[in-house]
């Protein structure tokens, strides 16, 4: 029997417009809803990047069927949980002798409801199909019963141990490394788990965990030191933390102030697949930028994030590690905070050749100073040198932060080799 269900998109309290699935014919569709339309608020809550009309009629899409997408609009595949996201739903379809991969991505949405990264929210429609293979109602007792274990889990203060307790239930994280999110009381620091509260209470984080002491060193330290030099440099990143020296916290943007933020990745906005090399380029994610019509200032920025990947060796920059974020009182877009700024590498093997995800100039390999300063000249980069100077000459005070942090000596020189000194 075909799945083919249906679920309402909400965003800032409102219905957007209804997603459905028809796995039979690989392919998804979405409506608006009419009187959102009519309203004309949010006109730029998704916007005309070629992926999504802003018109009544039902939009169907069957070009998107990748692991990345899933055949969903891109738009809605952002808000797919990764390997991580999705840990009890996992367990409860273990224990009731069904696979995960024969859940639809529209029960996923289900499961995900209000609790996912960003702003859209997804709530089952009233309106669900007869021929629908499994009953999502199904999909949200499991969810009234994972939260039910959640509201019962407190923690007294911000320890390894707690945050053990919070990453055996699981929570709504994306990524591949393990990672949670948590909400620390501003006045008590009691911590609870992170997609049950956005109010201003809290501050809300998200967590990398560090589960492997045996490995010979701490990933989580390693991107501690990154986000202290990116900042040291002044690019813009949210406040972050190590907690007892080896878990890896960082304030979430899309939570600011008790409000949600609506998110897009470069990936979700375009549906360009960050797995494939086809579309990941510097090149488009400054093209993107500028339909965007972010300031001049963040294309500056933007061109200091990608000489800071090339230099300090973060090869996996890929196209959902470059986010944008909605202003919903002025209706436009930003770049995000940077994110996910790190060795992506494994200091510990000997690597004879690394491809990048994004190309500079079509290269993925073997970047130079001319590869980079056409791209300066393309997108109008004043002092362009100056700002390759000033990063590169960042790697000393990178140094001394890993020693700082006691990061191993071998682990820092092996770190060091492949740093790129493009001057």
């Amino acid at each position: 029997m075909a799945k083919n269900d249906i679920i309402s998109v909400f965003c800032f309290g409102q219905e957007i417009g209804r997603i459905g699935l028809d796995e039979d014919q690989h392919r998804s569709s979405f409506q608006y809803n009419p009187e959102f339309l009519q309203s004309n608020q949010y006109s730029s809550l998704f916007p005309l990047t070629g992926v999504l009309k802003r018109a009544p009629k039902v939009q169907l899409f069957s070009q998107f069927n990748s692991e990345t997408f899933r055949g969903l609009p891109p738009m809605i595949a952002d808000s797919l949980p990764d390997v991580f996201g999705n840990i009890i739903f996992k367990k409860w379809l273990e224990s009731s002798d069904q696979q995960f991969s024969q859940i639809s991505v529209i029960e996923q949405l289900a499961y995900v409801a209000d609790r996912g990264m960003g702003a859209l929210e997804y709530r089952p429609s009233k309106e669900l199909p007869q021929t629908s293979s499994i009953d999502l109602t199904e999909i949200i007792t499991v969810l009234k019963a994972v939260l039910h274990t959640k509201e019962d889990l407190h923690e007294s203060r911000l320890n390894h141990e707690a945050l053990l307790n919070i990453f055996k239930i699981g929570s709504s994280a994306g990524g591949a490394r393990p990672k949670i999110l948590i909400s620390e009381n501003t006045e008590t620091g009691e911590i609870i788990p992170g997609d049950l509260n956005h109010s201003s209470d809290y501050r809300h984080y998200l967590v990398k965990l560090n589960l492997d002491d045996e490995l010979g060193y701490n990933r989580e330290v390693i991107e501690y030191c990154y986000y202290l030099t990116a900042t040291y440099l002044e690019i813009t990143m949210m406040s972050s933390k190590l907690i007892e020296q080896k878990h890896f916290a960082t304030e979430r943007f899309d939570r600011i102030n008790g409000i949600k933020k609506h998110i897009l990745t470069a990936s979700g906005l375009t549906g360009w697949d960050f797995q494939s090399p086809k579309d990941s380029s510097y090149e488009n994610l400054f093209e993107l930028a500028l339909f965007l019509k972010v300031p001049h200032r963040e294309i500056e920025e933007l061109f200091k994030r990608m000489v800071f990947n090339i230099i300090f060796s973060n090869t996996d920059d890929h196209l959902k590690n470059h986010s944008f974020i909605y202003n919903e009182v002025e209706d436009k877009w930003n770049i995000s905070p940077a994110y996910d700024l790190t060795y992506s590498l494994n200091p510990l093997m000997n690597y004879t050749r690394t491809s990048r995800a994004l190309s500079v100039n079509g290269k993925r390999v073997d970047l130079s100073l001319k590869d980079v300063l056409t791209i300066a000249e393309k997108f109008t980069i004043k002092n362009a040198k100056n700002v390759i100077l000033e990063l590169q000459d960042a790697i000393d005070f990178w140094n001394i932060q890993a020693s700082e942090l006691e990061i191993p000596t071998n682990i820092i020189q092996s770190i060091n080799n492949d740093f790129v000194r493009l001057i």
